[in-house]
């Protein structure tokens, strides 16, 4: 069974989406009878009712019901219906502010979904819970249901997808969430003052990953460890890096609908097609000279930790580079003006869409021939990998997920697919981006560039089979013990 917060199609904010919609499916792929639960939030009309029951978390109770839908062969999702809860504006808060009751909400998505496996009678073989929303899995099964007839002793992965998001709450909330005082320790759940189910979650859980493997030594460090490098490094045996794969059956160039003409890495040509759409779609001009210009492409939540203080740093060297730019994003009011104006001061060089788009994402990532990620950090990534799959080459920093699938093709090594750099200064994501435009001149070589790229194999299959080795291991050692 899999616990997490936002699934495709459900729901979405980000790559977690991504993540929970492909892995049952992969999974099922490899012979696992894999069940996907995830709320029923607000437009969610998917499913069909099979169980309706009362679920309680610390004194709150509602009749809650259980909305089923195949995920193909092997794999379906059980949407937990529970209007109070879920039937909201967001799927976290509002207006920037998150909904004061989310312990309770993500407590009882927790709940609703061990009572569902408890009431169907099947033990699991293992719970897979996934980033906070997800982290009271581990904590539940080794307290209230530690003795349980169906669920007692059975193990728990947990996953991390952004140690930036936490999970606290204040500690009144624990006889609310059905937990004891107990709970409240150094080496439970206490964290500086508050609770945190992310902690819960990583002291509980039989073994813990994220999502790439050098995400997974960086969250060990106190430069990316967000205060839980020293929780992480006293389970740091049981910690494992898993680089999250991507749909390859909806991203390829080969047989995109979005895209105005397919092609691949031997056929090379038609990529110019999806280069002139993104060019028309942006109001920018597609005529000769703008053809034989390097796109440069950015699809991101502009926010600092996508690199945008850099981008910011170096806004006004960006027009004089012989490019052209388009965005497509949103974030933080001044970034989305320092692009908005960039795009109004120089119409014929700089196009922004300030939103999202999935269609135009597509058609971006195929028409682009640079993709920027100069992320301060980024546990896996997605962009880069959409990126590599459609030869659009990708100049990134040496962080997380990018660093384990992007090859600066300075360094000698074998599969050189992009453009790598350092240091989190202006001057370097300068430099390294004049470097890749400056690359582009040789046509010959960008080709051997991009078909690298295009070779690469990003697809769920092999996550998916480090995961199954991951689940087999659970089994075996079990729950950590306690000091």
């Amino acid at each position: 069974m899999i616990v997490g917060s936002e699934a495709v199609p459900f729901s979405k904010t980000g790559g977690l989406a991504d993540v929970l919609g492909a892995l049952p499916q992969a999974l099922a792929s490899l012979g696992w009878d894999v069940t996907l639960v995830t709320p029923r939030y607000r437009g969610v009309a998917a499913g069909t009712e099979i169980d309706r029951f009362v679920v309680g978390v610390g004194g709150f109770s509602r009749d809650v019901g259980f909305f089923e839908e195949p995920l193909g062969a092997g794999a379906k999702a059980v949407l937990v219906d529970c209007p109070d809860l879920f039937d909201r504006d967001g799927l976290y808060g509002a207006d920037s502010t998150d909904y004061a009751d989310n312990a309770r909400r993500f407590a009882m998505l927790v709940r609703a979904a061990l009572e569902f496996s408890a009431r169907d009678g099947r033990r699991p073989t293992v719970v897979h819970a996934h980033d906070w929303q997800a982290g009271l899995v581990p904590v539940y099964l080794r307290s209230l249901y530690a003795t349980h007839p169906v669920l007692g002793g059975v193990p728990s992965v947990f996953t991390i997808h952004n140690l930036a998001y936490q999970g606290l709450f204040e500690a009144d909330w624990l006889p609310r969430l059905d937990l004891g005082w107990d709970q409240f320790t150094i080496d439970r759940l206490e964290f500086w003052g508050r609770i945190s189910f992310l902690k819960g979650g990583i002291n509980d859980a039989a073994v813990i990953t994220t999502v790439s493997p050098r995400y997974a030594e960086e969250i060990q460090t106190p430069a990316l460890g967000f205060g839980f490098d020293g929780i992480l490094r006293a389970r740091s045996a049981d910690v494992s890096g898993v680089l999250n794969g991507i749909d390859t059956s909806a991203w390829d160039p080969a047989h995109d609908g979005y895209l105005p003409a397919p092609f691949d890495g031997q056929h090379l040509a038609a990529k110019a097609d999806s280069k002139r759409e993104v060019l028309a779609r942006f109001n920018l001009p597609t005529g000769k000279p703008a053809m034989a210009r390097p796109l440069v492409a950015m699809i991101s939540r502009m926010v600092a930790q996508k690199g945008l203080d850099l981008l910011e740093a170096v806004a006004d060297h960006l027009p004089a580079l012989g490019a052209s730019f388009v965005v497509l994003g949103t974030g933080e009011a001044r970034y989305q003006d320092m692009w908005t104006s960039l795009a109004a001061a120089y119409p014929d060089r700089i196009g922004v869409r300030v939103g999202f788009d999935e269609p135009l994402a597509h058609l971006i990532e195929a028409g682009a021939d640079i993709f920027l990620m100069p992320s301060q950090f980024e546990p896996c990534g997605l962009n880069q990998m959409y990126s590599l799959r459609y030869g659009t080459v990708p100049v990134v920093r040496r962080v997380g997920g990018l660093a384990d699938t992007v090859i600066d093709c300075a360094s000698g090594r074998r599969g050189a697919n992009g453009f790598v750099f350092d240091e989190y200064t202006p001057e370097a994501l300068l430099e390294t981006l004049s470097r890749a435009l400056g690359a582009y001149a040789d046509r010959r070589k960008w080709r051997v560039l991009q078909r690298a790229g295009m070779r690469a194999d990003h697809s769920w299959d092999h996550s998916a089979r480090e995961y199954v080795k991951i689940y087999e291991r659970a089994v075996r050692q079990g729950a950590p013990r306690r000091a």
